[in-house]
């Protein structure tokens, strides 16, 4: 079995359910996921969900210096266990492989591929290193979790040789043939030989705009994030695509995932349409398109079939950069229909895993909002900006004495910057339970910020126009400050509500700009 000290690298890390949005502990950081269903290889038979991602953990800008894997049962996707570090920047290994910055190398969103050797199962792991030289890294083990080492250096061993791009994709087809797909603005694509992993098969060459990029005309518009995936004899195509200028009647973004599909792994390819927005995009009660999410953000996934649902990962911003990414997960709908592949739109939602419904009497940690009003992120902090309403903060471990348990007394991505028309929401909630208590209340931990104001909490939408409804209020006066405890708030007008109903907390102040509070928890009794 693997070394058990790699399994505990975070010694604090609890073995309490994780199921809904983001579906890891929320100082974790792990965008770019891209999933896969691999045996267990210390429990022979049975399967896990793996997870490879990127690793935000610089703080000032994406990505990390190493790679590390989450993995769940297929039978419980609550227990998520940290399997540790499966790859380190080369630095690690020798002390003189840094960059031309004189730093380690930093790993963008990598992918795996497992693939049969002499009757063994074999994985390789692109870790997407984009150093000078060492593009086209690709490294081998014999386990889903690793470790895994380099296997295509040069003679000189600073060095990888091969084909490999940005965000690398590999494919292992059911003939046993690999394909391999990256690009960032291009697409390429090329036949691998099985040998090298890394290598254009001999008698083939690199296809280049395998789909169009966002430079070309057409519905395609290709950003980044390659991932293939083979579904019912279809090859799909999953990818970062950049709307046109007011497709949705919004700006142009590359927040979002889309799809193309084929009858051949190389092409060509059909344009499928989008699987999630990261935006949120909603309406209000006038009818004005708005975003519910961040303006501006980056996405990168996959879909992935777990006990015959299909579902789409992908990943959110949080905090006040683009660097503090959180995994994300939702169901989809996956059909072939003759010639056609399609695949419905994803919803943003708080529900992860749990698609009944989150339970309402469990704690929940105020940071895994799926709706907020009133944001602006940008790609970087800048002294003296002031983020324009509510936002999900970005907390790690070792943060004023965090550690890494799932306890929501760490505090742990707490709602702040709660301004004045500021909305933060949650879909969705289980309410049969909940609308047949005689006097429910629900209980906030937060800490007022000494500014007077209400906090309305309201059920379906935040609009009354829209079927929103107000069923219990907290008044604050302002006397308190930087105190921080529960408060209770009455609930009402609930009965007989069953089935799932969004949550949301609506802030209003006669102070303009100033927060009101943070709020780290919430549960119902």
């Amino acid at each position: 079995m693997k070394k058990a000290t790699t399994l505990i690298i975070l010694a604090a890390i609890s073995t309490a359910a994780s199921a809904q949005n983001p579906y890891l502990p929320l100082w974790e950081h792990i965008p770019d996921g891209e999933a896969y269903v691999f045996e267990d290889p210390d429990r022979p038979g049975r399967q896990r969900v793996y997870v490879y991602g990127s690793h935000d953990n610089l703080r000032t800008e994406y990505c990390g210096r190493d790679l590390v894997t989450w993995s769940a049962p297929v039978e419980d996707l609550s227990a998520w266990r940290y399997d540790g570090v499966i790859f380190k920047s080369q630095y690690a290994v020798d002390g003189s492989l840094l960059s031309s910055h004189g730093k380690p190398d930093v790993l963008y969103a990598p992918d795996v591929v497992e693939v049969m050797e002499n009757g063994r199962k074999v994985y390789y792991l692109c870790p997407n290193n984009q150093e000078g030289g060492r593009q086209t890294m690709v490294a081998r083990s014999t386990r889903p979790d690793g470790p895994f080492e380099v296997c295509n250096w040069n003679e000189d061993g600073r060095t990888t040789f091969g084909i490999w791009g940005f965000d690398p994709s590999i494919f292992c087809d059911d003939d046993g043939r690999m394909y391999g797909y990256w690009g960032f603005e291009k697409s390429y694509a090329a036949e691998l030989d099985p040998k090298t992993m890394c290598t254009v098969l001999p008698g083939t060459s690199i296809i280049e705009d395998m789909i169009p990029s966002r430079k070309q005309e057409g519905d395609f518009r290709f950003f980044e994030a390659s991932s293939m995936k083979k579904i019912k004899g279809k090859y799909v195509f999953i990818y970062s695509r950049v709307t046109k200028d007011g497709e949705f009647g919004m700006p142009a973004t590359n927040y979002t995932l889309a799809y193309a599909y084929s009858d051949h792994p190389l092409g060509p390819f059909k344009y499928g349409g989008t699987i999630i927005d990261g935006r949120g995009r909603d309406t209000d009660d006038k009818g004005n398109i708005i975003y519910t999410g961040y303006k501006n953000g980056n996405t990168h996934g996959t879909i992935v079939e777990i006990n015959g649902r299909w579902y789409v990962f992908y990943h959110r911003q949080s905090g006040t950069n683009e660097f503090s990414r959180q995994p994300m997960v939702s169901p989809v709908e996956v059909k072939v229909d003759g010639d056609r592949v399609v695949i419905s739109e994803a919803e943003f939602t708080s529900e992860g895993f749990q698609t009944d419904g989150l339970d309402p009497f469990e704690r929940h940690a105020a940071g895994i909002a799926c709706y907020l009003t009133h944001t602006t992120p940008m790609t970087q902090e800048y002294p003296g900006y002031k983020f324009n309403g509510s936002y999900v903060a970005a907390t790690y471990v070792g943060d004023d004495g965090m550690d890494g348990s799932y306890s929501l007394n760490t505090h742990h991505a707490p709602l702040v910057n709660n301004t004045s028309g500021s909305v933060a929401g949650y879909k969705y909630f289980r309410f049969d339970g909940l609308s047949a208590k005689a006097s429910p209340v629900l209980f906030i931990q937060m800490k007022p910020s000494g500014v007077k104001g209400t906090i309305e909490v309201m059920v379906d939408s935040p609009y009354e126009g829209k079927g929103g409804k107000v069923i219990g209020r907290l008044p604050l006066d302002g006397s308190e400050k930087d105190i921080e405890k529960e408060y209770a708030i009455p609930i009402s007008g609930i009965g007989g509500m069953g089935g799932k109903h969004a949550l949301f907390f609506r802030f209003s102040s006669p102070v303009e700009g100033e927060s009101m509070c943070d709020i780290y928890s919430f549960l119902f009794r």
